[in-house]
């Protein structure tokens, strides 16, 4: 399949099969995909990856090797991949961070990237704001990720935007990237508050507020809360990821409850010493939590529920980007947060498949598509907003 051209960027429309192991095949995708990874540097680490140390040492050898020719754009991202999977929060960890975050400024210094430490509470939230290429200005979209992203990984779709005459902020939230990392805020699902901080610092007004991943049901929880988004699309949707709580532990009383969630604690201390997929499931979500048990992250998960999400308050247009194969998201969850949108002025509900190259989570595979649907959604509703008064 052609790629899809963007000015800076390419985004290749097809989903490879770089590695039989989705754990695996899904990350190698993801920095292809979203046009910062060379094909054949994917394809090669695909055939030497087999376990995460491996995956570690050939990211970090992919990335030094791109230092060397100056593919400052490919070695951040390798960089980023291989601090990715580090399975406990430490210094390597935080090397690799810091050699991301070199990488990124050395490829993009030139770029008219404005960044900001926006005030949050005695902290701060670092965000990006790249103004639109062409004028007039067609409007604001305000963008973040989930649980563990950094603003950089979502640049090129920032420019994307940019080119087509949008300002464009984006944000790390709490327990994301440097909120998480230089700040140490840790992860709640109150969205409304950071995205109170961001609207009021950039003084912004009825914004497209762009959720991705995780993101997907953030993005309605501060949507449902603040009047200053007009516009709210969500690739991939999460609605409730606490759907299956523990009726028993729930029924059976505060004792048994205690002895059910040590004997919880005790065996995902286990899962950790064991390592592997569960290990660093764990392992990130304790460390966006900033929680000291495996317990308390899990806490963390029970308050993504539907009730906390209040999907009934949402009033705005709505633009929801489905996987049909979603590894993360059961695709159950997409027909249960269109249906939950009760109170919204409107709900675009898209679900990609294979044909597509998009069916997995965020659409990675065709970002090009996805952006182009987000484009064509934003252009046509917000016509109809101006035709019934509403300002830009």
């Amino acid at each position: 399949m052609d790629n899809i051209g963007t000015g800076r960027f390419e985004f290749p429309a097809q989903y490879h099969k770089f590695h039989k192991d989705q754990v695996f095949n899904f990350q190698l995708n993801r920095w292809y995909s979203l046009g910062y990874a060379r094909l054949e540097d994917m394809q090669e680490a695909g055939h030497k990856i087999a376990s995460f140390d491996d995956w570690k040492t050939e990211m970090i050898r992919l990335g030094e090797k791109a230092i060397t020719e100056e593919r400052f754009v490919n070695a951040a991202f390798y960089f980023r991949a291989a601090e990715f999977y580090i399975l406990t929060d430490n210094a390597e960890k935080n090397a690799l961070y810091d050699k991301f975050k070199d990488c990124f400024d050395r490829a993009f210094g030139k770029d008219p990237i404005d960044r900001s430490d926006v005030p949050y509470g005695d902290s701060a939230l670092p965000a990006m704001r790249v103004p639109a290429k062409s004028q007039p200005k067609k409007g604001t979209i305000v963008l973040h990720g989930g649980f563990d992203s950094f603003i950089e990984e979502f640049y090129s779709m920032m420019v994307v935007f940019s080119e087509h005459g949008y300002d464009v902020v984006g944000f790390e939230g709490p327990g994301q990237g440097a909120a998480r990392r230089r700040y140490g805020i840790a992860f709640d699902y109150e969205w409304e508050k950071p995205a109170k901080a961001i609207l009021d610092y950039f003084d912004l007004d009825a914004v497209t507020w762009l959720g991705i991943s995780m993101g997907g049901y953030l993005c309605f929880r501060a949507a449902a809360f603040e009047p200053r988004i007009a516009r709210v699309i969500a690739s991939s949707v999460a609605f409730d990821y606490a759907k299956f709580h523990n009726v028993v532990a729930e029924k059976v009383g505060k004792f048994f409850f205690t002895r059910l969630r040590k004997v919880s604690n005790y065996k995902m201390k286990k899962m950790i010493e064991r390592g592997g997929m569960p290990a660093w499931m764990i392992g990130n979500l304790m460390y966006i939590a900033n929680a000291k048990e495996p317990i308390e992250a899990t806490d963390l998960m029970l308050n993504l529920n539907a009730s906390n999400l209040h999907s009934d308050l949402v009033k705005q247009d709505v633009l929801i980007l489905t996987g049909k194969d979603d590894h993360f998201v059961p695709f159950k969850m997409h027909d249960m947060q269109v249906k939950a949108l009760t109170s919204a002025k409107s709900v675009t509900a898209r679900v990609f498949t294979k044909e597509d190259q998009a069916q997995n989570h965020c659409q990675i595979g065709n970002i090009g598509l996805a952006l182009d649907v987000m484009r064509n959604w934003i252009k046509i509703v917000s016509s109809t907003q101006m035709k019934d008064g509403m300002t830009m």
